[in-house]
């Protein structure tokens, strides 16, 4: 290999390292400055390099994805999919189905393309992208209502596989390799069925090999990867969905009690960081803006199309049957971020040597620009507008597992006491922190102090935690001294007012002397919620009550456990 192409890549990994905290300054999303920095170094740039090796490209974005996919899966809950299994493969299987039709009528007609070519441009640009959801709600310091991040997550992570069936079934027709309807279904069942089975099975085989095997810890989250990237390629040598193995194969991994976790984690988002670096270059390096700018404008106006109309479209149709109200709808419909996906998609047109195969390479990644400009740096906006966050726990600033037999699963977590909160000091005595956790010190202008009863701790200190995982809210919220904006600080969001989720609606009428015409009064203030959430309440939720608003705080299994109770000026 020519050491050139070795130091021009390290040196386009590193300027593109260096310009991502523009993301936040321009109010872009920072994926858009690794394919800016591609596109600079590429042929029509002043970088000047000719690259065109499809078939490497097509390998590294499959890679790149499958790494990104299983970070993601491992940060996403179990107890999202309470919630937002049911309409995610909806809107990943009908929704995707819908806009691929919508996307090809608009395609037929502003490139004048046959029906079959508009169908598979339609396919290939209708799937939204992992990389570019978890990057963006992940990155932006969003902190979503379960219903529509989970939702969000896992149909992102999960609609890849019906974008590839209709994309190999559309390439099979058009090449002469037809398989039926029959044989088309049967790919569909494979893609969904071998790469959900390969998944779970292959998820809980790598949370038994890495509690089972004893490592040094660095190599535990390099273990994760390769193991990952064995599930991905056997899924995918079975004609299942890689995609959908490695994501469920991360969700199942971190959801279990793994040896290790924090620092897999750890160094799994590193890794998901040099995945989208490297996938974005290289998509850069690909594309020659001099291509694109014959069919700006009729790909514009696909793009505006796929945003304004095919995407409200499949999803208002496949999730009215849920419990979203219209600004969740409204939301979930602009996320419909386009990102890598449609581009490795619209590679394999590419590699069939199809005569139309360039025009619908440009298609897709003038889409994906337009997609990351107009909806990715407006998501955090559109999310505040349409009053969709809720206050995020405090997280600790580092976590450290004890690969020790005796701490069980204990972890050491780093707590930064921030805030006008801490300006008075406060003995530790008065902490009051959950079971099973335990102050082991306390760190103070570079020094560490022994922590008793008495011991004061102020705002500047850095407490030492050894808590279990599940402890991490509680302490969040006891140790939480961060300033939120002032729409969701707790009085502000939640209400002056905490009542059980088990009052019952008469009681609260007696002792806040209000009448509520509308319910019963022998019903709970949890049954309020389940009436109107369809039996899936999610923090943040709300039921306007005349003069009261109830706003959920804490939810457990499909029922609320604590109401924040907030009254307008005529309360």
């Amino acid at each position: 290999m020519d050491p050139t192409f070795t130091l021009i890549g390290a040196l386009m990994l590193v300027v593109s390292i260096l310009l991502s905290p523009l993301s936040s300054r321009l109010g872009m999303p920072v994926l858009l400055i690794f394919l800016g920095v591609g596109m600079l170094m590429g042929e029509d740039g002043p970088g000047g390099i000719r690259f065109d090796d499809f078939e490497l490209t097509f390998m590294v974005g499959n890679l790149a994805l499958a790494v990104i996919l299983l970070d993601g899966g491992m940060r996403t809950r179990a107890e999202t999919f309470r919630v937002g299994l049911k309409p995610a493969l909806l809107l990943a299987s009908a929704g995707v189905l819908l806009t691929a039709a919508v996307a090809a009528l608009a395609a037929r007609w502003l490139f004048d393309l046959s029906w079959m070519t508009a169908f598979l441009v339609g396919a290939i640009i209708s799937s939204t992208d992992a990389a570019a959801v978890f990057s963006l709600l992940q990155g932006r310091g969003l902190h979503l209502n379960e219903r529509v991040g989970a939702t969000l997550e896992i149909e992102s992570g999960s609609n890849d596989p019906m974008a590839i069936f209709l994309t190999l079934m559309l390439l099979a027709i058009m090449t002469r390799e037809e398989s039926g309807l029959l044989g088309s279904i049967w790919l569909l069942v494979e893609q969904f069925g071998i790469g959900a089975i390969m998944g779970l099975l292959g998820g809980r085989l790598i949370v038994r090999l890495v509690n089972w095997v004893r490592l040094m810890p660095a190599l535990y989250p390099l273990l994760v990867a390769a193991a990952g990237i064995v599930l991905f390629a056997a899924t995918n040598a079975l004609s299942g969905s890689g995609f959908l193995a490695i994501y469920l194969a991360g969700v199942v991994m971190g959801n279990r009690s793994v040896r290790m976790m924090p620092m897999i984690l750890q160094v799994h988002d590193g890794l998901a960081w040099l995945a989208q670096m490297s996938l974005f270059l290289i998509l850069g390096l690909l594309v020659n803006p001099s291509q694109l700018m014959p069919l700006a404008g009729s790909a514009l106006l696909l793009s505006l199309v796929l945003i304004l109309f095919a995407r409200p479209l499949a999803v208002f149709s496949t999730l009215w049957p849920f419990s979203f109200n219209r600004r969740e709808l409204t939301f979930i419909s602009w996320v419909g971020l386009r990102g890598a996906v449609p581009i490795v998609l619209a590679l394999f047109p590419m590699m069939a040597s199809l005569p139309e195969a360039p025009l619908i390479f440009n298609i897709a990644f003038f889409v994906v620009l337009v997609s990351l400009v107009v909806q990715g740096s407006s998501l955090a906006r559109i999310a505040r507008w349409l009053k969709l966050e809720v206050p995020a726990p405090e997280e600790p600033y580092r976590r450290l597992p004890l690969d020790v037999s005796a701490a069980g699963d204990h972890e050491l977590m780093l707590f930064p006491l921030r805030g006008d909160r801490w300006e008075d000091p406060r003995p530790v005595g008065r902490l009051r922190l959950p079971a099973n956790a335990a102050l082991a010190g306390i760190f103070r202008n570079r020094q560490c102090l022994a922590p008793d009863k008495e011991t004061l701790v102020q705002r500047g200190d850095v407490l030492a935690v050894f808590a279990l995982s599940d402890s991490l809210t509680d302490l969040g919220h006891i140790l939480s001294g961060r300033q939120p904006p002032s729409h969701l600080m707790e009085r502000a969001f939640f209400g002056d007012f905490v009542l059980n989720g088990d009052a019952l609606l008469g009681d609260v009428e007696q002792v806040y002397g209000i009448e509520f015409d509308e319910l019963p009064p022998e019903i709970s203030l949890a049954d309020c919620f389940a009436r109107r959430s369809k039996g899936h309440p999610v923090v943040g939720d709300r039921v306007v009550l005349g003069p009261v608003t109830l706003v959920a705080r804490a939810t457990e299994a499909d029922r609320v456990t604590k109401v924040g109770l907030k009254m307008d000026e005529r309360g």
